[in-house]
């Protein structure tokens, strides 16, 4: 590249960033544009309150007349902050979210209207699912897709707009998205997990899967960005030379941020905060303008939903910024692709980490058998791990630059690799 080109390149980069407006506390903002149970306490009657609380916790059926009221509740407290609309929001099988916008206007005379939010309109619609992927081939009666509310993560107001997470299933019951499965699978888990914690616990009556993700992306110029259609198009280049820079000095990586990215860093992270997601880290990568963030580790559903969500905003704000966000596994070659990493565990609901090791001989005891069986279950679900993660991005990313993509495998360290050993010979 020459001298003139590489000038111009940086000062792209080191632009004059764009201001936020936002200059308070983080934890003044934290959470204020969610439905969350401190805002549920604040509008619900005490009895439906208490049945919210249950639904969460527990998954139990809330009775109608209570989503009635809850569906009052969170329309009048949306309007408080702006919203004219309402939508299920879901995730179909596109690597993206969806969303079907419904005014909460309804007339009731000449000249007359009102807001009207009730309990049949929060639990299930109808959004139509002929044209999203759905593994298979359908009969045109058929093709209707149905959303279903999921109590255990709270509605959000996001651009004056209710945004109710829930479901996706067909017209036959089939899931249409990952959250489905994945609320099946946390609920297997919750009950053979309590099972095993009644030895050592009866006090524990419910466990959860935790999540804590890291999203890696690369920010790259609106005129650059402009001027590829091959990035415009498909997330990646497909032609032209290799990068200009390598990384021999590895002199990006947790490298000073520079005013352009910390402003849009600032202004995605507000808007996050605000929505409820506690992102907290952020820090360059390895590649030229790869960057990473990651929140505080939440329940597994929740955080699932929150990394799309976040997603979603950081596209929009890079918008603002003159940038554009490439969250593709591999956009560049030659150059390192850009991961979701996601660390998992599982806690009790009185507080224990169930994949730490205890400080007695009992809590010891019990943390070998969750760690022994996942071990376990991690050789005999090799195969439906590896379906689960592969794709043509991901193994691009890891076949070409990084790892195996067929390889699963579970590094312990050798003090657990020889504790893991002496059990194995006892049993």
């Amino acid at each position: 590249m020459s001298n003139q080109r590489m000038q111009a390149y940086y000062d792209v980069l080191h632009r004059t960033p764009k201001v936020s407006s936002f200059n308070g506390k983080n934890s003044e903002i934290f959470g204020e544009n969610v439905f969350h149970t401190d805002v549920m306490r604040e509008y619900l009657p005490s009895e439906a309150y208490k049945s919210m609380l249950k639904s969460i916790d527990s998954g139990d059926r809330l009775d109608r007349a209570m989503a009635d009221q809850v569906a009052s509740a969170m329309k009048d407290w949306a309007i408080t902050k702006g919203a004219t609309h309402y939508t299920h929001w879901f995730q179909p099988l596109t690597g993206a979210t969806a969303e079907k916008h419904d005014a909460f206007f309804k007339p009731v005379g000449p000249g007359r209207a009102i807001e009207r939010f009730d309990g049949d309109l929060l639990v299930q619609q109808e959004p139509d699912a002929s044209s999203f992927p759905n593994g298979g081939i359908r009969n045109t009666f058929e093709a209707r897709g149905y959303t279903a509310w999921d109590p255990s993560s709270p509605a959000f107001v996001i651009d004056k707009t209710l945004c109710i997470p829930t479901i996706f299933i067909a017209y036959t019951g089939e899931a249409l998205d990952y959250k489905m499965p994945l609320l099946k699978a946390l609920h297997a888990v919750n009950e053979a997990a309590v099972d095993v914690c009644q030895y050592f616990d009866k006090n524990v009556t419910k466990t959860i899967a935790t999540l804590g993700w890291e999203q890696e992306y690369f920010l790259v110029d609106k005129a650059l960005y402009n001027a590829r259609p091959d990035l415009m198009m498909t997330g990646r280049t497909l032609f032209g030379h290799a990068s200009a820079k390598g990384q021999q000095l590895d002199d990006h990586y947790f490298g000073s941020i520079t005013a352009r990215v910390t402003a849009f860093m600032r202004e995605f992270e507000t808007e996050s905060l605000r929505l409820g997601i506690p992102v907290t880290t952020r820090h360059n990568e390895v590649a030229p303008n790869q960057f990473e963030c990651a929140p505080i580790f939440e329940e597994c559903n929740l955080a699932n939903d929150h990394n799309l969500l976040l997603m979603d905003v950081m596209e929009k704000v890079a918008r603002k910024h003159d940038f554009r966000v490439l969250f593709h596994e591999k956009p560049f070659a030659g150059v390192n692709g850009s991961g979701k990493h996601n660390n998992w565990s599982l806690s009790t609901n009185t507080g224990v980490n169930l994949l730490a090791p205890g400080k007695n001989p009992k809590s010891n005891l019990q943390f070998l058998t969750f760690f022994v069986n996942t071990i376990k279950a991690i050789d005999d679900n090799a195969d439906l791990l590896r379906a689960c993660i592969a794709g043509a991005g991901n193994d691009h990313r890891l076949g070409a630059n990084e790892a195996p993509p067929a390889i699963i495998s579970a590094f312990i360290g050798s003090q657990l690799t020889s504790l893991y050993w002496m059990i194995s010979r006892r049993m």
